[in-house]
């Protein structure tokens, strides 16, 4: 259990939270969550003792061990892989190593030997005979093959590299497990492994993450950072966000009477409870609801972007035909190979491939940046795109250097100020923000100012390349409202895997030597032991 009392954090004159008390306790999954800027990782790092707060203090129950994420992809980079994820018990390594090192002196005394032994028998009571099998293990479950376990970490791609700190944290059943955006460079399938394995973990999880299906799998409790406190909320993310809306909305009812409000609270914890009580992830958590007292809930103060996308014209029946679309990288190594497919009316098709290069790629062919490709693409004549990239610096750089509310009007027809002004605003650009100069714009103020072009430009085609990328949980969920209701067609790709399922009436999956295209929903799509055979061999170069 870890203890947080009196907690309190300041740079200057600037509070990020003040007063914190508060317990974390075995067996319960905490969810981190906050604006951007509210102090969600620095809280983290203070839990861990990576940094002191400006007062009060953290303790942790006597013999619990304590894992991190690691956040610095180049740590071990001349260690073995196998090795590095022993590394996450560092008290079990220190003994491996320490033993060795006596078992190959040649000039080892007595007193050596002495000491080995007793280093065997602790080696031997912390479970170190299956240290190498169990890392083994975790490793190949997170998609590590066993080629690459006696590897130095140096030869391992990026993803890869976050696997392995990945089952480091994880390595030998920590107590208290602390994770900073741990599905961040995760392919969709080791996500999802990574959400079942927290679900059923026994200890503490204490866990930042923009990922809002991650976190209804994983959550027992939401830890909000808000009003410069931190406040613990009971239920996963979906309950906290839904309850704090309807919160809300009953303070904005003032004529409305206590019982009644009390009524409706108490209908939405019951059908919460029975939701919970369906999923072999929430039986705590259902345990916990069902006891829930009604002054936890809160409302929040963050605010939400109105995003909305209203095409020009209805599309007509001719859509986008791809064929046998084909990209090579400049070693002349096929990214994506004979790509074929045709969208129909009302097609939301999302994107995957374990290769993000080739994703990116793709996108710039669809959209018309990269024109080095074999195959075709015909868009309908009634078609009218536009193209969110991945990369978007382009955009606000050299010449597109301008105040916000001048780089907006350029992609509008109406000029007028108080029109631009008025659109920012509804995108959380107020007062002197609309003159900030696009170049020191923060990520998720770029993505914010891209879905505003988009939205003036009234395509009824959306071509969008990891549109949640720097965007906060409250944007996260206007942008998925807004897709899932646009009355156009769109294809994209999202590491959000509550934005791919609820989206998505379609997933197509490229690879080196081909493609599958799938008309399942992306969880049924991910979570296919059939579809599973079918991505392997997709990327083993046997087509199914």
């Amino acid at each position: 259990m870890i203890t947080v009392d009196n907690l309190g954090l300041q740079y200057g004159k600037r509070v990020l939270f003040d007063e914190v008390n508060m317990k974390f306790t075995q067996g319960n999954c905490y969810g981190v969550i906050g604006a951007n800027g509210a102090g969600k990782s620095t809280f983290l790092k203070i839990l861990s003792g990576e940094i002191d707060p400006t007062r009060g203090g953290i303790s942790i129950d006597t013999g619990n061990r304590m894992a991190v994420l690691k956040q610095n992809h180049f740590e071990y980079e001349e260690e073995e892989v196998l090795n590095t994820v022993i590394m996450g018990h560092r008290e079990l390594y220190d003994i491996m190593v320490e033993k060795n090192t006596i078992y190959n002196d040649p000039e080892a005394t007595e007193e050596d030997g002495l000491r080995a032994a007793d280093l065997e028998n602790k080696f031997g009571e912390m479970g170190g005979w299956e240290a190498e099998s169990d890392a083994a293990e975790l490793l190949s479950q997170l998609g590590i093959k066993e080629e690459l376990h006696y590897k130095k970490m140096k030869e391992l791609s990026g993803p890869e590299k976050v696997k392995v700190l990945l089952a480091q944290a994880l390595f030998g059943n920590p107590d208290i497990l602390i994770l900073d955006e741990p599905t961040n460079d995760l392919d969709a399938e080791t996500a999802t492994w990574l959400a079942d394995f927290l679900a059923d973990y026994k200890n503490t999880v204490i866990c930042v993450s923009h990922d809002r299906y991650f976190l209804d799998m994983i959550c027992t409790h939401i830890v909000d950072i808000d009003f410069k406190q931190i406040r613990t909320f009971t239920g996963n993310y979906s309950f906290w966000y839904e309850s704090s809306q309807l919160m809300a909305q009953q303070i904005a009812n003032k004529n409305k009477k206590m019982d009644q409000k009390r009524k409706e609270m108490m209908e939405f914890i019951q059908r919460f409870s029975a939701n919970a009580s369906k999923s072999k992830q929430a039986t705590s958590r259902k345990k916990a609801l069902d006891k829930l007292n009604l002054e936890e809930i809160r409302p929040s103060s963050r605010k939400y972007p109105f995003i909305h996308f209203k095409p020009e014209r209805e599309v007509g029946d001719q859509i986008l035909r791809v064929n046998k679309l084909s990209k090579k990288n400049e070693s002349g190594e096929y990214l994506f190979k004979d790509v074929s497919f045709v969208m129909n009316k009302g097609d939301k098709i999302a994107f995957l491939s374990r290769n993000a290069a080739a994703l990116n790629a793709f996108f710039d062919v669809i959209a018309g940046v990269d024109t080095q490709y074999t195959g075709t693409i015909e868009f309908g004549q009634t078609i009218t795109y536009d193209y969110l990239p991945n990369d978007n610096d382009r955009f606000f750089s050299g010449d597109n250097d301008l105040e916000l509310v001048d780089w907006l009007r350029q992609f509008s027809e109406e000029k007028d100020e108080q029109f631009i002004r008025g659109f920012l605003g509804r995108m959380l650009f107020s007062g002197e923000e609309v003159h900030k100069k696009s170049s020191v714009l923060s990520g998720g103020e770029k993505v914010r100012c891209m879905l505003s072009k988009m939205m003036l430009k009234h395509p009824n085609f959306l071509i969008m390349d990891e549109p949640t990328n720097h965007l906060d949980l409250e944007s996260i969920t206007a942008l998925n409202n807004a897709m899932r209701d646009f009355q156009g067609n769109i294809i994209f790709t999202s590491h959000d895997h509550q934005l791919m399922q609820t989206v998505a009436n379609r997933v197509i999956e490229i690879s080196p030597i081909g493609m599958i295209d799938s008309l399942l929903n992306f969880d049924d799509y991910i979570r296919s032991e059939e579809m599973k055979m079918q991505r392997e061999a997709l990327y083993e170069g046997i087509l199914v």
